[in-house]
This record gives C-alpha cells, structure tokens and sequence, in this order.
C-alpha cells in the first residue's frame, strides 16, 4: 500500500504495455509498407491472423484499435499519471502517505486487470476489438458486424469500466491528499507545477471518465438487450434489422465528451513534469508561475466544452460548429502562455543538459510543432477536407503522443533516483533521447503532406488508388524510421532494468533541487520521513538567487536563515517578515556608510 510502490508498480505495467503497443504499431506499418509482399515469419507469429504471410484486413483494423487504445488510455493515462501522481504527490506536498493508501491499491489492481482482460481479447477465436480505438457503431454497436465486433469487442468494453473505476479511484485520492494532507506552511501557492498539473488532471478525470462509463453501458445494451440507442435502419447481409430510432452521433457525443478532455488528461502532466525539471536545470525560476497556473486551470475549464471539433463532418448545425470552433481556437491561448514561460525559463538559463532536460526540451518541441497543426483542424471549414486523413494522425501523435511520451521518460529519467535509489546511465540516455527524437519526426512529419493530399487514414492498402500510389515510398520511409524508433526503445529498456540493481548509487539531492522529495533518505521507508515532516517556508523555485551563498534554495529553509537574499515580495503575505527584512537592509546600509 506504500505510493512509492504503487509508483512503481503503475511504471512498469505502463513500460510493458506500451512496448506491446509499439510492437502491434510496428506490424501494421509492415503491411502499408509493404502491401503487396508477403512475409511468412507473420503467419508463424500471428498463425490465423495472416494466412499465407500476410495480416488479414480484419485483423489490421484490429491491431489499429488495441494499439490506440492501449497508448492513450494504459500508457498516457494511467502509466503518467499513475506514476507521477502517486510517486510525487505525498512527497511534494509533505504527506506520509496517500489519503487511502488501500484504494491506492486497489487503483493499480484494477488497472492491471483491465490490462490483462484487454490483451486477452488476442486470444479469442475472433480476434480482438475492431473498429478504432474510438469504436463507433455499428461496428461496435453489433456484435455479428465483423470479426472483431464479437467477443472481443466485450472484452474490450469489461476492460474498460474496470479502467474508468482505477482511474477514479486514484484521482479521488490525488484530490483528497493535495487539499487535506499538505505539510505545515504549504499552502497551494509553495506547490510545485507538478503537483497543480497533477490535481487538475485528477479533477478532469473525475468528471469526464464516468461519461465514457454511461456511453459503453447504452453500448452494452444494444448489443445484448436489443435497444436502440446507436443503431437505426441497419442493414446486415442483405437482412433488415428491427432496430430503429438511435442515433450513432450519440454515442460520438458521449464518447468525445471524454475523449477530448482525455487529451489533457495525457497532455497535462507530462506538462507540470516538464515545467519542474527545465526550472531545476536551468537553475532558474519558472517564469511566470502564476501564469502557468491559470494557464493550467484555463485548460482544465475549457477542455469540456470543445468536444464538438471532433465532429464537425457529422452534419451538425454550421452555428454550433461555429461555436466549437470558437472554443477550440481559445483553448489554444493557455496553451501558447505555457509555451511562451517554458522558451523564457530556457533563455538565457545556466542549463544543464541532462537526460530528463533533453526530454522536457523535446516535449516542448513536439507541443509546439504538432500544436500548430490542432489550429488548422480547429477550423471547421478546413476540416472537412482534413478530417480522418493522415494529416489528424500527424496531428495527435506529435501533440498528444510524442510531446507525452517524452514529459514521461523525461519524469522517469529525473526522478529515477527517487525510484529506484540509484542513477541511470547518462550516455545511454542521450543516445536514447537524439534517435527517439529524430525518428519521431522522421515518422509523424511526413504524414501532414499525406493528409493535404486527401491520403485517408485506418486504410488496410492503399495501392487500389492510383492517385494514392505515389505515397507508398513515403510510407516505406515511415515504417523504416518506426522500426529504428522501436529498437532504441530496447536500449532504454536496459538502462532502465539494470539500472535498478547495477546503477551508480544515488546521492539524496542528485539534481541540487528544492522540493520536498528530496529531505527524504534515498533509502524508503514508510511514511517518507524518518522524524517530523519538514515545514514549508518558500515556494519551490528560488534558483540563483541574486545574494544568496548557493543558486538553490530548498523550500524548507527559513527566509531568516537567508537575510542577504530576501527581497519585499517574498513578504507580501508576512508583515512581521517584512519589518525585518527592512531593520537588516537599514542595518547593512549603515555598515556600508561606516565602511
């Protein structure tokens, strides 16, 4: 029941699975890459799934839906979150433990069942769930639809209540802890980013997981009830089927009333991880830490009320696509704030270029180049020339995969010592951090000029259309670049593993940082500190300081302990602390006549 454990735990079933992930990515690539060959290692590895040395269309479909949903809701969910969450939440904030260190474990247990019940949906003689990762009906809706829309689509329904029940269950306990069990002198301006990204994200999943949970119930009932909240007027085989009066937008509008505030849900942390380690290895202040707060509360508001951008090809009225469209151009403003604060931390910073910096750096890169691309399918009227094409999957795979995908390693690589006690090998994460970088790119930038060319994305081949063929080298190109991504995930895999038990030993404060997790002894124990938890006394980011003996100064050193270092705004809540500030500046002014 220990978080640090728990920490532990939600980072190593996220690893596994988005290994899994990446291995499925890597054999739908093969196929676009390579439409016409055959490969007869596919058959030995995937047997009835591709006959005669080629992945079956049905099954292709498959590998695209399990691989999405296993990347944003198992690895970008719960791997970040899980991880970050329960690992730095009691020890930023100050707390022994968790608010309900049991239903913090019974929050990792629930997950990993949900990962278990999902990956066993390969092993059902229809094969898994077919139909994107978003599965719309009818093809989730009815379970004679295709292969994949039978068994294995209800696996992939179970597996996802009992995910949405782990996720509330931590969020309602990351909220508990930050609000109720936060050390003396922390109040909510002393937290670090992280903490703030992590609060507001557990705030979002609370109010927008049960929605996905209401969406799958109706599901479940039209596929095993025979109701007809998705489905009207649906011909199956040449059979008219008794359904009438549903409505698949329904199920879009239920299912987007989640999944885009999901996009935070990833995107966030990754955010308040980023924010923290580029102030540490700047060595200067975050700039603009109040901006970055209402920044990351402007996100958390608006991200219900843009779901609509995801629909904008569904027919609805031009009026409401107008007003979703207003709301999505405006969500992108606390956006750009972040953006503008992390390039003014970096600038002109005495930066050390750190694995995890490296990371955080890149994040910032991908949130840019692929946020970029969110303004022009924000558009409605350009969207419907871009909707469901490949210049989408270049769009969410740099902003939302790529830029949470490097906030992660870049927390793994940071806190590391924290973990695990000891440090990982820095020429491997470098060597990690340029491959994984450039092959991104190489993979996700291409794939924009596929989309502007009407290149429709979730297609099995595309050497049918004429006009299509001239991509096939560019996606050849892409498939290559992905298999030379994946095999460097393998390098970091050994770092990783042998890290724990060969590392070089960790010192208790490696990054010289000033938050609270690192009072604590490298070696754990529970409860986290060994005697009275620390008083809070200044907020987290006094780097360089102008006057002060070293450029850091942890939070839980008193501002009379630093005289020569205070300035009035460190006061504007202390008049008691003001006064001296203003006795010991009168006092040295004094000295310095006397001099």
């Amino acid at each position: 029941m220990d978080h640090k454990m728990i920490a532990k735990q939600f980072l190593i079933t996220g690893i596994t699975m988005a290994v899994i992930a990446m291995i499925l990515s890597i054999l739908f690539r093969i196929q676009l890459a390579y439409p016409d060959k055959t490969f007869p290692l596919l058959t030995t590895l995937l047997g009835r799934f591709a006959p005669n040395g080629r992945i079956s269309p049905d099954f292709y479909l498959a590998l695209v839906t399990i691989h999405g949903t296993i990347m944003v809701f198992f690895v970008l969910t719960a791997g970040l979150s899980g991880t970050f969450a329960n690992l730095l939440i009691p020890l930023q904030v100050g707390a022994r433990d968790m608010a309900s260190p049991f239903m913090n474990m019974l929050s990792y247990w629930f997950f990993f069942l949900a990962s278990v019940i999902m990956l066993s949906s390969f092993f059902v003689q229809k094969g898994p769930a077919s139909g994107g990762w978003t599965i719309y009906p009818p093809l989730s809706a009815l379970p004679k639809a295709m292969p994949g829309s039978g068994e294995g689509m209800t696996l992939w329904l179970i597996s996802m209540v009992l995910f949405v029940a782990s996720s509330l269950m931590g969020g309602i306990n990351y909220v508990s802890t930050v609000l109720n069990m936060r050390t003396k002198g922390m109040d909510l301006w002393k937290m670090p980013l992280t903490i703030w990204a992590l609060f507001l994200t557990a705030i979002l999943g609370i109010l927008a997981f049960p929605v996905l949970v209401a969406g799958v119930v109706l599901l479940i009932f039209d596929r095993s009830v025979g109701t007809s909240f998705y489905l009207s007027d649906i011909v199956l085989n040449g059979v008219q089927q008794p359904f009438e009066g549903g409505s698949p937008i329904l199920f879009q509008h239920l299912f987007w009333f989640l999944g885009h505030p999901e996009v935070y849900i990833v995107i966030m942390p990754a955010m308040g991880i980023s924010s923290e380690i580029m102030s540490v290895n700047s060595r200067k202040p975050i700039f603009g830490y109040h901006a970055m707060v209402y920044s990351l509360i402007g996100i958390t508001v608006l991200s219900f009320i843009v779901w609509g951008h995801h629909m904008f090809v569904t027919g609805m009225n031009p009026f409401l696509g107008g007003v979703f469209m207003i709301t999505t151009l405006i969500i992108a403003v606390p956006s750009a704030v972040k953006t503008f604060n992390w390039l003014a931390t970096l600038w002109r910073g005495n930066i050390r270029f750190t694995p995890a910096m490296l990371f955080a750096i890149g994040m910032v890169s991908f949130f840019i180049s692929g946020g970029l691309t969110g303004i022009f399918l924000g558009n409605a009227a350009l969207d419907i020339n871009l909707h469901d094409t490949y210049f989408v999957v270049a769009h969410f795979h740099l902003v939302m995969g790529s830029a949470a995908i490097f906030g992660m390693l870049a927390g793994v690589y940071h806190w590391f010592p924290k973990m695990f006690g000891r440090m990982m090998d820095e020429k491997l994460g470098y060597l990690h951090f340029w491959l994984t970088f450039i092959c991104a790119y190489l993979v996700f930038f291409p794939m924009h000029f596929m989309g502007l060319d009407g290149v429709p994305r979730r297609y099995y081949a595309f050497t049918e259309f004429a006009s299509m063929q001239k991509w096939l080298t560019i996606n050849t190109f892409v498939t290559w670049a992905a298999i030379i991504a994946a095999l460097t995930q393998f390098g970091f895999l050994y770092n990783f593993f042998v890290s724990i038990f060969k590392g070089r030993k960790a010192t208790q404060n490696p990054w010289e940082s000033n938050t609270l997790e690192w009072t604590t002894p490298v070696e754990h124990l529970h409860g986290n500190w060994p005697g009275e938890i620390p008083t809070v006394y200044r907020w987290p980011y006094d780097y360089s300081k102008p006057g002060a003996e070293e450029d850091y100064i942890p939070q839980t050193v008193p501002y009379s302990q630093t005289m020569s270092s205070n300035v009035p705004h460190d006061f504007e809540d202390n008049p008691v602390g003001l006064e001296e500030l203003n006795k010991f500046t009168s006092t040295l002014k004094a000295n310095e006549q006397v001099k």
